[in-house]
């Protein structure tokens, strides 16, 4: 089995690249053991000190460090992934499920078709980028020409996450959408 590594824009956080499916449907954002009682192969990797987050991607695995170097950590992260897919056990544990992107979702029903074409718009061009980074960002609500999102991943706590936000995911939104007078991190 080889697990391609890629950095991310976040110098905290690192991409793995098993070759195969992580989650099929959804993705899974683990910010302490608690949450990673959900899945044994984020179990295995919180076990690896310094580490701090762990993000499950359609294709990929982001583990993000609170403490340590890159080249410490990486070998046992590497080793703890290769583990457990060659285990067999599952990604999720029977009864964990992926969270629905719709979950806590607001937004005044007369602004669906805003909120639908800002969906689409996340979902066809601002998704598969943030997803080559090693990240995710989800629709959580809008109200007052103000666009809500949840940054996961390496995304979340990335220095230049505002930059992503304000330049990038804004102006695209302003562009397409009127309503929209800005976009603000969840």
């Amino acid at each position: 089995m080889f697990i391609q590594t890629e950095a991310t824009p976040n110098p905290a956080t690192l991409k793995f690249i098993p070759g195969r499916t992580v989650m099929p449907d959804g993705t899974l954002d683990m910010r302490d053991e608690e949450a990673a009682a959900a899945s044994p192969l984020a179990q295995r990797l919180f076990q690896v000190p310094g580490v701090s987050a762990v993000f499950f991607g359609n294709d990929f695995v982001t583990v993000s460090k609170a403490d340590g170097e890159w080249q410490h950590l990486k070998p046992a992260i590497l080793g703890a992934i290769m583990e457990h897919f060659m285990s067999g056990q599952p990604i999720v544990r029977h009864g964990h499920v992926a969270t629905p992107d719709t979950e806590g979702e607001f937004f005044d029903e007369s602004d669906a078709k805003t909120v639908e074409t800002i969906k689409d718009l996340l979902e066809t061009r601002i998704r598969p980028a943030v997803a080559g980074d090693g990240g995710d960002i989800t629709f959580r609500g809008f109200r007052d020409g103000v666009v809500f999102l949840a940054m996961k991943g390496s995304c979340a706590g990335c220095p230049s996450s505002t930059a992503t936000l304000k330049h990038g995911i804004q102006n695209l939104l302003k562009h397409f959408l009127p309503d929209v007078r800005e976009v603000q991190a969840i």
